[in-house]
């Protein structure tokens, strides 16, 4: 488990390090649903795409609070049960709780997250992996635009290949972000994993 000391560096790495986007990228101005609906209303393929994007907007319960509501991070491996990791209660207590994972596995995370209101543009997924207050990855990962629905949308990452050998066994912990275009934190989350020879 990662030392008083280590969190601090982390931290201060953290602060520094601002997600990569698109160079030239420009966020879309954020429009209620009613605008969305009456732009380019004579453009057939916006429209369908609209219809997809929108379906069921109308019937979808707001629950209050934020928008976009992070429900849980699910770590997935074929033939294995998956690891629900909760993002609904107290995320002080995940970092704590390592993930035991076989080196050299295939692997995959979920995250699962409700849209309760208004469009959400260019959802991201960016994660830093430390090891000993060393970052050895980074990653964001596009997830989407999304609209309003009553049932969780789903995102799975790219599958990964867990490190394997001696060297690459031992405790890892995983700063994780969502945010949408306009780079506002949804949500922010530390977990940790150990790295094992088995099971």
């Amino acid at each position: 488990m990662a030392e008083e000391g280590e969190t601090e560096q982390i931290q201060a790495i953290d602060d520094n390090d601002e997600p990569e986007i698109t160079p030239g990228y420009k966020p879309p101005a954020q429009k209620t649903l009613d605008e969305i609906t009456q732009l380019d209303q004579d453009d057939e393929s916006l429209n369908k795409y609209k219809k997809t994007l929108l379906a069921g907007a109308e019937a979808v319960e707001d629950d209050g609070g934020a928008n976009v509501q992070v429900k849980a991070m699910v770590f997935l491996v074929e033939g294995r049960e998956d690891i629900v990791l909760d993002l609904t209660g107290d995320l002080t207590k995940l970092k704590a709780k390592p993930i035991t994972i076989k080196e050299g596995i295939q692997y995959r995370l979920a995250i699962k997250f409700r849209v309760q209101r208004e469009i959400v543009p260019g959802l991201r997924y960016c994660y830093q992996i430390y090891r000993k207050a060393v970052r050895v990855e980074k990653s964001n990962l596009m997830v989407g635009s999304y609209g309003p629905n009553n049932d969780p949308h789903s995102f799975k990452t790219p599958l990964e290949d867990a490190p394997s050998g001696m060297i690459s066994r031992g405790h890892y912990t995983v700063k994780s972000k969502f945010t949408d275009d306009d780079k506002t934190s949804i949500l922010e989350w530390e977990w940790s994993f150990d790295i094992k020879k088995d099971w």
